[in-house]
Protein backbone atom coordinates (compact mmCIF):
# COMPACT_ATOMS: atom_id res chain seq x y z
CA UNK A 1 0.00 0.00 0.00
CA UNK A 2 0.99 3.60 -0.55
CA UNK A 3 -0.24 5.19 2.68
CA UNK A 4 -0.36 8.85 3.72
CA UNK A 5 2.71 8.11 5.82
CA UNK A 6 4.62 6.82 2.81
CA UNK A 7 3.53 9.84 0.78
CA UNK A 8 4.70 12.17 3.56
CA UNK A 9 8.09 10.46 3.67
CA UNK A 10 8.34 10.73 -0.10
CA UNK A 11 7.46 14.42 -0.02
CA UNK A 12 10.22 15.09 2.52
CA UNK A 13 12.69 13.18 0.34
CA UNK A 14 11.70 15.21 -2.73
CA UNK A 15 12.20 18.43 -0.75
CA UNK A 16 15.73 17.29 0.19
CA UNK A 17 16.54 16.54 -3.45
CA UNK A 18 15.17 19.92 -4.53
CA UNK A 19 17.46 21.63 -2.01
CA UNK A 20 20.65 19.85 -3.10
CA UNK A 21 20.33 19.29 -6.86
CA UNK A 22 19.32 21.43 -9.82
CA UNK A 23 16.65 19.29 -11.44
CA UNK A 24 13.37 20.14 -13.13
CA UNK A 25 10.09 20.16 -11.25
CA UNK A 26 8.77 17.80 -13.91
CA UNK A 27 11.28 15.16 -12.78
CA UNK A 28 10.52 15.72 -9.10
CA UNK A 29 6.78 15.45 -9.77
CA UNK A 30 7.35 12.11 -11.51
CA UNK A 31 9.41 10.82 -8.58
CA UNK A 32 6.69 11.92 -6.17
CA UNK A 33 4.23 9.70 -8.04
CA UNK A 34 6.38 6.56 -7.78
CA UNK A 35 5.99 4.63 -4.47
CA UNK A 36 9.69 3.90 -4.05
CA UNK A 37 9.05 1.56 -1.11
CA UNK A 38 7.35 -0.90 -3.51
CA UNK A 39 10.85 -1.66 -4.83
CA UNK A 40 12.21 -2.61 -1.40
CA UNK A 41 11.92 -5.77 0.64
CA UNK A 42 9.22 -5.28 3.29
CA UNK A 43 11.81 -5.38 6.07
CA UNK A 44 13.54 -2.26 4.73
CA UNK A 45 10.65 0.12 4.04
CA UNK A 46 12.17 2.86 6.21
CA UNK A 47 15.28 2.92 4.00
CA UNK A 48 13.21 3.58 0.88
CA UNK A 49 12.98 7.28 1.63
CA UNK A 50 16.54 7.89 2.79
CA UNK A 51 18.64 9.66 0.17
CA UNK A 52 21.20 6.92 -0.37
CA UNK A 53 21.77 3.87 -2.53
CA UNK A 54 20.66 0.56 -1.03
CA UNK A 55 21.58 -3.09 -1.76
CA UNK A 56 19.10 -5.25 -3.63
CA UNK A 57 19.31 -8.81 -4.98
CA UNK A 58 22.17 -10.19 -7.10
CA UNK A 59 24.79 -7.87 -5.61
CA UNK A 60 23.20 -4.80 -7.22
CA UNK A 61 21.84 -1.57 -5.75
CA UNK A 62 18.84 0.70 -6.09
CA UNK A 63 20.28 4.11 -6.97
CA UNK A 64 20.36 7.03 -4.57
CA UNK A 65 17.22 9.14 -5.19
CA UNK A 66 19.29 12.27 -5.92
CA UNK A 67 21.19 10.29 -8.57
CA UNK A 68 17.90 9.13 -10.13
CA UNK A 69 16.77 12.76 -10.26
CA UNK A 70 20.00 14.05 -11.80
CA UNK A 71 20.28 11.33 -14.45
CA UNK A 72 16.63 11.76 -15.41
CA UNK A 73 17.04 15.54 -15.60
CA UNK A 74 20.13 15.22 -17.82
CA UNK A 75 18.13 13.16 -20.33
CA UNK A 76 15.99 16.25 -21.10
CA UNK A 77 13.00 14.07 -21.95
CA UNK A 78 10.10 14.99 -24.20
CA UNK A 79 6.78 13.15 -24.08
CA UNK A 80 6.49 10.02 -26.27
CA UNK A 81 10.24 9.78 -26.87
CA UNK A 82 11.63 6.26 -27.09
CA UNK A 83 14.07 5.65 -24.23
CA UNK A 84 16.44 2.72 -23.68
CA UNK A 85 17.53 2.03 -20.10
CA UNK A 86 20.52 -0.23 -19.47
CA UNK A 87 20.30 -1.86 -16.04
CA UNK A 88 16.67 -2.24 -14.95
CA UNK A 89 17.71 -3.19 -11.40
CA UNK A 90 14.75 -2.82 -9.06
CA UNK A 91 12.65 -1.08 -11.72
CA UNK A 92 12.43 2.20 -9.81
CA UNK A 93 14.14 4.32 -12.48
CA UNK A 94 11.99 2.78 -15.24
CA UNK A 95 8.87 3.67 -13.24
CA UNK A 96 10.02 7.30 -13.02
CA UNK A 97 10.60 7.35 -16.79
CA UNK A 98 7.10 5.95 -17.38
CA UNK A 99 5.63 8.76 -15.28
CA UNK A 100 7.29 11.24 -17.64
CA UNK A 101 5.27 9.90 -20.56
CA UNK A 102 8.06 8.27 -22.58
CA UNK A 103 8.19 4.82 -24.16
CA UNK A 104 10.53 2.79 -21.98
CA UNK A 105 12.64 -0.17 -23.10
CA UNK A 106 14.83 -1.55 -20.33
CA UNK A 107 17.42 -4.37 -20.17
CA UNK A 108 18.55 -6.35 -17.12
CA UNK A 109 21.30 -9.00 -17.15
CA UNK A 110 20.45 -10.56 -13.76
CA UNK A 111 17.58 -13.00 -14.18
CA UNK A 112 16.24 -12.56 -10.63
CA UNK A 113 16.08 -8.79 -11.00
CA UNK A 114 14.56 -9.09 -14.48
CA UNK A 115 11.65 -11.19 -13.22
CA UNK A 116 11.13 -9.07 -10.10
CA UNK A 117 11.19 -5.75 -11.95
CA UNK A 118 8.94 -6.97 -14.75
CA UNK A 119 6.29 -8.06 -12.23
CA UNK A 120 6.59 -4.88 -10.15
CA UNK A 121 6.34 -2.53 -13.12
CA UNK A 122 3.33 -4.40 -14.50
CA UNK A 123 1.67 -4.18 -11.08
CA UNK A 124 2.19 -0.41 -11.07
CA UNK A 125 0.67 -0.09 -14.52
CA UNK A 126 3.98 1.03 -16.01
CA UNK A 127 4.02 -0.05 -19.68
CA UNK A 128 7.82 -0.46 -19.84
CA UNK A 129 9.07 -3.24 -22.10
CA UNK A 130 11.48 -5.25 -19.94
CA UNK A 131 14.16 -7.45 -21.54
CA UNK A 132 16.65 -9.97 -20.19
CA UNK A 133 20.07 -9.68 -21.80
CA UNK A 134 23.43 -7.95 -22.23
CA UNK A 135 23.13 -4.19 -21.96
CA UNK A 136 26.36 -3.60 -23.89
CA UNK A 137 24.57 -4.84 -27.01
CA UNK A 138 21.49 -2.67 -26.55
CA UNK A 139 18.30 -3.57 -28.42
CA UNK A 140 19.11 -3.22 -32.13
CA UNK A 141 15.74 -4.71 -33.07
CA UNK A 142 13.97 -1.69 -31.54
CA UNK A 143 16.50 1.02 -32.47
CA UNK A 144 16.91 3.88 -32.99
CA UNK A 145 16.23 5.46 -29.59
CA UNK A 146 15.75 9.14 -28.81
CA UNK A 147 17.43 8.86 -25.43
CA UNK A 148 19.48 6.30 -23.48
CA UNK A 149 20.08 6.00 -19.75
CA UNK A 150 22.77 3.72 -18.33
CA UNK A 151 22.39 3.00 -14.61
CA UNK A 152 25.65 1.12 -14.03
CA UNK A 153 29.28 2.21 -14.27
CA UNK A 154 30.67 1.53 -17.76
CA UNK A 155 34.42 1.27 -18.48
CA UNK A 156 33.80 3.12 -21.76
CA UNK A 157 30.91 4.29 -23.95
CA UNK A 158 29.76 1.13 -25.82
CA UNK A 159 29.81 1.72 -29.57
CA UNK A 160 26.69 -0.46 -30.24
CA UNK A 161 24.71 1.90 -27.99
CA UNK A 162 25.97 4.99 -29.84
CA UNK A 163 24.95 3.32 -33.11
CA UNK A 164 21.44 2.72 -31.77
CA UNK A 165 21.06 6.36 -30.69
CA UNK A 166 19.06 8.53 -33.07
CA UNK A 167 20.85 11.53 -34.65
CA UNK A 168 20.02 14.42 -32.35
CA UNK A 169 19.68 11.93 -29.49
CA UNK A 170 21.26 11.93 -26.05
CA UNK A 171 22.81 9.31 -23.77
CA UNK A 172 23.46 9.70 -20.04
CA UNK A 173 26.13 7.27 -18.87
CA UNK A 174 28.52 7.01 -15.88
CA UNK A 175 31.98 6.11 -17.21
CA UNK A 176 35.07 5.06 -15.28
CA UNK A 177 37.10 1.94 -14.51
CA UNK A 178 37.14 2.36 -10.73
CA UNK A 179 34.48 2.76 -8.05
CA UNK A 180 33.90 6.41 -9.01
CA UNK A 181 32.67 7.40 -12.47
CA UNK A 182 32.18 10.61 -14.45
CA UNK A 183 28.57 11.24 -15.40
CA UNK A 184 28.73 11.86 -19.14
CA UNK A 185 26.14 13.24 -21.52
CA UNK A 186 26.78 11.96 -25.04
CA UNK A 187 24.98 13.96 -27.73
CA UNK A 188 24.86 12.53 -31.23
CA UNK A 189 24.92 14.96 -34.14
CA UNK A 190 23.05 14.58 -37.40
CA UNK A 191 26.31 13.54 -39.08
CA UNK A 192 26.86 10.74 -36.52
CA UNK A 193 29.63 12.49 -34.58
CA UNK A 194 29.33 12.82 -30.80
CA UNK A 195 29.82 15.60 -28.28
CA UNK A 196 30.58 14.57 -24.69
CA UNK A 197 30.22 16.70 -21.56
CA UNK A 198 30.89 15.80 -17.91
CA UNK A 199 28.39 16.38 -15.11
CA UNK A 200 30.01 15.38 -11.84
CA UNK A 201 31.32 12.29 -10.06
CA UNK A 202 29.10 9.35 -9.06
CA UNK A 203 29.45 5.78 -7.85
CA UNK A 204 27.65 2.88 -9.55
CA UNK A 205 27.98 -0.90 -9.57
CA UNK A 206 29.96 -1.96 -12.67
CA UNK A 207 28.43 -2.68 -16.05
CA UNK A 208 29.70 -6.12 -17.06
CA UNK A 209 30.32 -7.00 -20.68
CA UNK A 210 28.90 -10.21 -22.19
CA UNK A 211 27.18 -11.40 -19.05
CA UNK A 212 23.59 -12.34 -18.42
CA UNK A 213 22.96 -14.39 -15.29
Amino acid sequence: MDTFRHQGMRKRLIEKIRAKAQVSEKVLDAMMKVPRHFFFDGAFLEQAYIDQAFPIAAGQTISQPTTVAIQTHLLDLKEKEKVLEIGTGSGDQAAVLCELGVKVYTIERQKTLFHNAKALLAGLGCPAKVFYGDGFKGLPKFAPFDKMLITCGAPYVPEPLVEQLKPGGRMVIPVGSGSIQDMLVVEKSEDGSTRITKHGKFSFVPMLDDKAQ
